[in-house]
Formats: C-alpha cells, structure tokens, sequence
C-alpha cells in the first residue's frame, strides 16, 4: 500500500483532493474555493459520482500556485492557467467551469471578493486576526456560502465555515456569515416555497462545524453551569450551540445544552440535578414562547437566574426574567449574573 505522501503525476489519471493537496502545500478549503470561484478543479468524475483530479488538473494547480506564490492575484493567475488549458487544446472552457469562473474571473478586482473588508476582526483567542493571504483560504462572502448551500455542496459550506471560525471566531461568524444565509434561505422559501433542503444542509454543516468547540474549558469562571435549553417543541436549536461555543471559547464559560424540543418537567429536573447559575430558554417561533412554565421552574439554592431568549417569546413574562433580544445582550447577562455578589462591608 503507497503512503499518502507519495503520489506521482504518473500514477494514473484520478487523484483525491486530500492528494493534491498535499503534493502542492494548499489547503483543500483553499483547492474547492479555486473551483468555486474561478473554474480552476477537478475535470474527473469516479464511479460513485466524486470529483476526481488528473494529470492535467494537477498541472494546472502547479501553475495557478506558483503563479499566486509570485505575486500575482488569484483570478489573473486563474484566468492565465484556463485560457492556457483553452489553446493548448484547442476548445472552448467546459460550461461547468464557465459558469463559475465568470463571475470570478471577469475582472481583476474580483480576486479580492471573498475578503473581508474594514477593521481587522478579532479570532476567538482575542488576538487579532492577520489578513486573508494571497496563497491562504479565503472566508466567504455570505453570498458565496450561499451559493455553496444552494448547490447542496456539504464539503464546500463546512470547508468555509470552518474556516470563518478559525480565523474570525464563532461570533463574527454567526452575525458576518450565518445570519444573512439564513436571511437568504428564508426569503427564498417565503418566495418560492423551496429551499428546506438548503436550510437542512447548511443546518446539519453549521451543528458539525460548532459541536467540537462546546466543550468545557480546561478551568471554567463558574462553579455552577450555564444551562442552555430550548422551549418545549422549540426545534431551532443552533443559536443555543453557538452560545455555548462563544462562551467556552471566548469567556471560559462551562455550559451544559439540552438542545431541541425541551421538555420542561426535563428542565426542571436538570435545574434540579446541575444546581446551574444561568438558565438560558430559547424560543425563535411564536407558537413555542408561553411564558407562563417559566414561572413554575424549580427555586433553588443558591438561585439560579432565569433568561427567556428570542424573538418567539409572547408578552406576559414573570419580571424576575428578563427578555433577551440580541446573542450580544445574551453574552453581556450571562456574564453579569455569573459575577460574584459583592459581600457586606
């Protein structure tokens, strides 16, 4: 069996991307924006339907990097590389790589579209993050993403959102990225009554990609948990998990999230058991903010502060919970609640 790093061009015509990235020193996040954007992938397919690179392909990415490496930016390099393909072999670029180079390509101030642009943003660490490089992956426009997540391309939207959130952290990712995709998908569905499976897969990409950093921190702020919960039959749950992720990462928070579709006889019994500092209950649709269970949750000792989340929420909330409307306005309360109360003088 051949290890993973020694792939020749003359190995045969069908190469993965997990090769070719490899043999040229570019991340796979960076090869699928090449072919999103400029028309510059793979030209194979395998039997079970894969994107496959040949010999050709892999000449090409040698040049497009070299030529990226020098100094020359991404959609000149990519437009060199496809009309080099076009006269050596005497054709026109395939309708498949048309299609998504023109938009890229047609211009050379559109090899700086997927960059962010006004003040550096800041990584989840707190350290600033370094501007995106000519030879580094580049974080999508929401309107790239999108089109990733109409296209049903799962490789490509986890690809990007893994890294925005490398990069720039889950809450610019969250208010930069997700919440115009979203805004998008939902007016497209309102329009068309289509696109539930853009919204399932860009759903199913974004929980994968924030599952990982929820994990508690190596020594929490809090004795007591942050629990995250859902109103009963609540089923957007993401907003809940990418709270989490901001508050292990970037506060050093410990939560606990119940998720979807919370139960609240399950709530109280968790209450019961974690004995938590923060209760945090999210609703996004109307028909799931009844604010009167609430008022039953469990006393405990020491309490625990009750946050009711979302625009779901009806009017009637008991006044010792608070509304909160924003994931700022969230983070800001958490934090106040988790502080110690000063002692008496």
């Amino acid at each position: 069996m051949r290890g993973w790093g020694q792939m020749t061009a003359e190995d045969g015509p069908d190469y993965g991307i997990g090769a070719v990235a490899r043999r040229l020193g570019v991340p796979a996040p960076t090869l699928r924006t090449w072919n999103l954007r400029y028309g510059v992938g793979p030209s194979r397919r395998s039997p079970g339907g894969h994107r496959r690179y040949d010999a050709a392909d892999l000449r090409r990415l040698e040049e497009m990097n070299r030529l990226i490496r020098s100094g020359v930016p991404a959609a000149d390099a990519a437009r060199h590389v496809l009309e080099a393909r076009s006269a050596t072999r005497g054709e026109e670029i395939p309708a498949e790589d048309a299609g998504t180079a023109a938009s890229a390509v047609g211009s050379a101030s559109e090899s700086t579209a997927g960059t962010v642009t006004g003040p550096v943003p800041e990584t989840a660490a707190g350290t600033p993050s370094p501007a995106t490089g000519p030879v580094g992956p580049q974080v999508p426009t929401p309107a790239m993403l999108a089109r990733a997540a109409v296209a049903l391309d799962g490789e490509a939207v986890s690809d990007w959102i893994g890294e925005a959130l490398a990069r720039h952290g889950v809450l610019w990712t969250w208010e930069r990225l997700v919440l115009p995709v979203f805004a998008a998908v939902s007016r497209r569905q309102l329009e068309t009554g289509a696109a539930v499976e853009v919204e399932h897969l860009f759903s199913d990409r974004l929980a994968a990609a924030l599952a990982p950093l929820t994990r508690r921190p190596r020594t929490p702020v809090n004795e007591r948990p942050v629990l995250l919960a859902c109103a009963e039959e609540e089923q957007h749950s993401l907003p809940l998990h990418a709270l989490a992720a901001v508050l292990s990462l970037d506060h050093g928070v410990e939560t606990r999230v119940l998720g979807a579709r919370t139960p609240y006889s399950a709530l109280a019994d968790a209450m019961r058991r974690l004995g938590p500092a923060v209760v945090f209950v999210w609703s996004h649709q109307a028909s799931t903010g009844d604010p009167s269970p609430l008022a039953a949750l469990p006393s405990l000792r020491p309490p625990a502060r009750v946050l009711a989340g979302g625009p779901g929420w009806r009017d009637g909330l008991p006044p010792s919970v608070p509304h909160v409307t924003s994931f700022r306005d969230a983070l800001t309360r958490i934090s106040a609640a988790l502080q110690p109360s000063p002692g008496p003088r």
